[in-house]
């Protein structure tokens, strides 16, 4: 039987949500009913159309103020940091062939007519704040590391990170950051944004749970994060061409793995 976990939280409305403990079959479960749903609703090319036009703002916009190329690399991987709010309409979709309602990629912008929608849009501000943050600690870090002269070209930048000491002490510090940064957005929307998209509720209490979801499952929650990354990393290749499968299926997994958690 599964164990529940009701652990009292500040926030009486958190208090009415359970919380299931998991383990690693579930975890398998959550990614395979993931890529059926990508399977059977294929988005690839929806996510192509969102993606390459902001990796390429970005791009552009870097091309053109050479003081922001030191912040190429962690503005296009801070975009996954925005994640759980951009999933939404991939959880729709997962919510919609669950339910047996009618599915198609069309079916994933009804989130727009969500009352949820502001909730979930109060999550999103809260982690486009995240991303700001992260950006400036990660300029803090290339100026404590690199220094305050900008390279010249993306080239000169890789080389400059790969062939001296300071580069590497960038890797090492901008990598934990990362990895910190990452770690607070798992905690915080594991379970948070599929809540209020299900059942709908003040985003505070839902953040509040995702965090007691985390505290009851401490190990398969950091399993899922190492998996999360993996998958990320992969789909990077070649030229983010990866992530218009990559994300879908993290997203529709999400979802299932929100079901298993959450009773």
């Amino acid at each position: 039987m599964a164990n529940v976990s009701t652990t009292n939280s500040i926030n009486p409305a958190a208090d009415l949500v359970a919380i299931r403990r998991i383990g690693v079959a579930d975890l398998r479960d959550a990614l395979s009913r993931g890529v059926d749903d990508f399977l059977a609703i294929p988005t690839q090319l929806v996510f192509l159309c969102f993606l390459y036009p902001i990796v390429g703002l970005v791009a552009a916009r870097v091309a053109v103020d050479r003081d922001l190329l030191p912040l190429l690399f962690p503005l296009v991987a801070g975009l996954a940091l925005l994640g759980p709010v951009l999933a939404v309409g991939i959880y729709e979709l997962s919510r919609r062939r669950e339910a047996g309602l009618p599915v198609s990629w069309v079916h994933a912008f009804d989130v727009l007519r969500s009352p949820s929608l502001f909730a979930i849009g109060i999550v999103g501000i809260i982690l486009f704040g995240i991303f700001i943050v992260w950006l400036g600690v990660a300029k803090i870090i290339f100026l404590s590391t690199i220094g305050a002269d900008a390279p010249a070209s993306i080239g000169a930048l890789a080389q400059q990170i790969l062939d001296t000491p300071a580069g590497w002490h960038l890797m090492i510090f901008g990598n934990l950051a990362g990895f910190l940064f990452a770690v607070l957005v798992l905690v915080l929307t594991v379970v948070s944004v599929p809540l209020l998209l299900d059942r709908g509720g003040s985003p505070f209490a839902a953040l509040q749970t995702s965090v007691r979801a985390v505290r009851a499952n401490p190990a398969m929650m950091a399993l899922w994060g190492l998996i999360v990354a993996a998958i990320l990393l992969l789909g990077c290749l070649p030229l983010f061409i990866g992530l218009a499968v990559a994300m879908p299926v993290l997203g529709h997994a999400t979802w299932h793995l929100y079901r298993k958690i959450v009773v």
